[in-house]
């Protein structure tokens, strides 16, 4: 197993070059400055609570879960164009929040949001976009992918830096037989017989295979601090949803 998890690692190191060495975490390495480029912060007034990607000039791609249940949870902004939180970055406010319309709280269920921004990103430098899968991709059990966030690390406490890990894809047979049920349209990947994947403060960051926002992280960090390697974290699966998204995109909003 510690075996298995040095692998990742070196493989994350040798995909992302040189510059990517960093302190060693649950969530891997730090990510160069012009590595992965789409990812976000969404932050309240308290500053950031997960992740997101861009897909479009005015809008992120994110988990439903993001959205709080009171005021004091609700995104109000997204930070382009930093791997650093402790700097300022591009700014845009929430105008709108789309939450996918059968969104379950209680099993996490159709658990994706779009964000529509207050005005357009300009793309280019250090902020870029990701692309979509194409509709129902199918992943291979064993697959490596890529997640990446600003969450919580081995020391318990959310970083500044954007972390990034690769991880590998979960058949979806042992994912439920782990963790008894888990919702239709997911994706499991890491965690599994690793200590590789994501954390609290990770949710709605992208599972990124095949250079595509293949997920959204959904449920993770539920299992003794992230670092129980008996349970896969789980992922919504974006291919299944593009129908919805391009609706949206297409209307420019919800």
């Amino acid at each position: 197993m510690q075996a298995l998890h040095k692998l990742l690692l070196l493989h994350v190191l040798t995909y992302l070059g040189r510059n990517a060495l960093g302190a060693k975490i649950i969530n891997g390495v730090k990510v160069p400055k012009d590595s992965m480029l789409f990812m976000a912060s969404v932050q309240t007034t308290d500053g950031h609570v997960c992740g997101c990607s861009l897909i479009s000039d005015n809008f992120v791609l994110t988990a439903a879960h993001c959205d709080g249940d009171n005021d004091d949870d609700v995104p109000v902004r997204v930070v382009f164009g930093t791997h650093d939180l402790r700097k300022t970055g591009t700014v845009r406010h929430v105008e709108q929040r789309c939450k996918h319309p059968d969104y379950q709280n209680d099993t996490l269920e159709n658990d994706i949001m779009l964000l529509k921004l207050s005005q357009s990103v300009p793309v280019g430098g250090t902020i870029r976009r990701i692309r979509l899968p194409p509709p129902n991709m199918n992943l291979q059990p064993n697959q490596l992918c890529r997640v990446a966030g600003w969450g919580v690390t081995e020391a318990g406490r959310s970083v500044d830096d954007l972390r990034v890990a690769l991880v590998s894809v979960v058949n979806q047979n042992v994912c439920r037989r782990q963790l008894d049920e888990i919702p239709a349209n997911v994706i499991c990947a890491g965690g599994y017989r690793t200590q590789n994947g994501a954390c609290n403060g990770d949710s709605g960051g992208p599972l990124v295979c095949n250079e595509v926002a293949a997920g959204v992280a959904s449920y993770i960090g539920l299992h003794r601090g992230c670092r129980d390697d008996h349970f896969p974290n789980v992922y919504t699966d974006v291919s299944k949803f593009r129908p919805w998204i391009d609706q949206i995109l297409s209307r420019n909003g919800c």
